[in-house]
């Protein structure tokens, strides 16, 4: 005789004991539904009792309702208690999602949404998963498939951002939930490697040649922006949403120019003037001398924009549209990208051989690693280095005589 199922047990939700003594279960759709063609396959819902009922009343069971009424078996919410998707609208609402970035927060999100809607073999979207029937090994079979994409190639990089966003969002949403959302972190020490493409640094020579493009195609705003980057070492962003006319000498201070950067919360005062009164970056001071202030910001779009007939602020994604196509038009490699202005310039401090703490000044970093990373090695430094050496061995052979 069946066992009896205590008051409020889900239909069609199974039990069963495993090996080590733990209850699962399980919801398995009946066969008379399934012989009429509903398409929802059994499910593992797990081991916690509490979870596994409201994926059955919550999703499950209403999937199977519906399409008895109408044929109809998608979910009525996509973002039910205790499944991955829910998780995500948790981790989007708190603030270690809000604080970030834009840029970082529409990265995340496009990683997060590739892999809710990522379809399982049954055809369910990955989304609807209950968090409790996530294991380690269902991770890292997800990540060893988004690796690739439907045409074959590689996304690495990709699949790694993904299963790191998804490792925070677990432990966000544990924080918050911690009766629903289980403790083991399926996400968590997952062995990921990436090995990011190296940015190639711009140095001076490309960086003329792309104002030169600029300039030629009429975005005398995007040459004046790569020249910023190069020589005051801020960052796109930073430059074409934050940096204002009264950052450029202003009035309690008119021999520098306050270069913020918002990464690292650094207001750097870059002199714009030596000891003697020469002028530290004659090209951009000159060039930013003739430059007709069309707004608040420095660089303004030089266009006047259509419908409200003033000059815009340039959007980042327009921006790095307008980039690309003058790369090409300058002849410059693909590779060269606006972000490299930045390591070019930092290059270019190592070359001359600025100490660290002096390229930290200058660039806002907070560590010398960080330093490190943008400044790259070149021959110029090594052979600094052994020129140095080879006057220390010479001066040491001339005081041994």
């Amino acid at each position: 005789m069946p066992r009896r199922k205590p008051k409020g047990w889900p239909r069609y939700m199974d039990d069963l004991v495993l090996a080590s003594g733990a209850t699962a279960y399980y919801w398995k759709p009946p066969s008379w539904a399934r012989k009429a063609g509903f398409t929802a396959r059994s499910e593992a819902l797990g081991c916690d009792y509490g979870v596994a009922k409201r994926r059955c009343d919550e999703i499950l069971n209403q999937q199977l309702d519906a399409w008895r009424a109408k044929g109809d078996a998608s979910s009525p919410s996509s973002t039910a208690s205790g499944t991955f998707n829910w998780m995500v609208s948790i981790y989007k609402s708190s603030p270690k999602f809000k604080d970030k970035e834009l840029k970082t927060r529409k990265s995340y999100d496009g990683v997060l949404r590739l892999v809710s809607d990522y379809k399982l073999t049954d055809g369910r979207p990955f989304g609807t998963l209950m968090l409790a029937s996530i294991t380690p090994g269902a991770a890292d079979r997800l990540y060893d498939r988004l690796k690739v994409k439907n045409d074959g190639s590689e996304r690495r990089r990709t699949a790694v951002l993904a299963m790191t966003v998804c490792r925070r969002a677990w432990f966000v949403a544990r924080r918050d939930k911690p009766s629903i959302v289980p403790a083991q972190n399926p996400f968590a020490k997952m062995e990921l490697s990436h090995k990011p493409k190296a940015t190639k640094p711009v140095g001076y020579d490309s960086l003329l040649k792309f104002v030169a493009a600029a300039d030629e195609a009429g975005d005398r705003s995007i040459g004046t922006a790569a020249m910023i980057a190069f020589f005051w070492l801020q960052r796109e962003i930073d430059i074409i949403s934050r940096l204002s006319w009264q950052h450029y000498r202003p009035e309690d201070d008119p021999a520098v120019v306050q270069v913020w950067h918002n990464k690292t919360a650094e207001l750097v005062d870059v002199p714009l003037y030596d000891d003697d009164g020469t002028a530290l970056w004659p090209e951009l001071m000159s060039r930013l001398a003739a430059t007709p202030r069309m707004g608040t910001l420095i660089v303004m779009r030089d266009r006047l924009d259509r419908r409200s007939k003033v000059h815009l602020p340039w959007k980042q994604d327009y921006f790095r549209h307008r980039v690309a196509a003058l790369r090409a038009a300058a002849g410059l490699d693909p590779d060269e990208k606006f972000m490299g202005l930045r390591h070019g310039g930092n290059t270019e401090g190592t070359d001359a051989e600025l100490s660290d703490a002096q390229l930290r000044a200058l660039s806002g970093h907070k560590t010398a690693a960080m330093v490190h990373l943008y400044a790259k090695q070149t021959m110029n430094q090594r052979r600094a280095g052994a020129r140095k050496r080879l006057n220390a061995r010479t001066k040491r052979d001339v005081l041994s005589k």
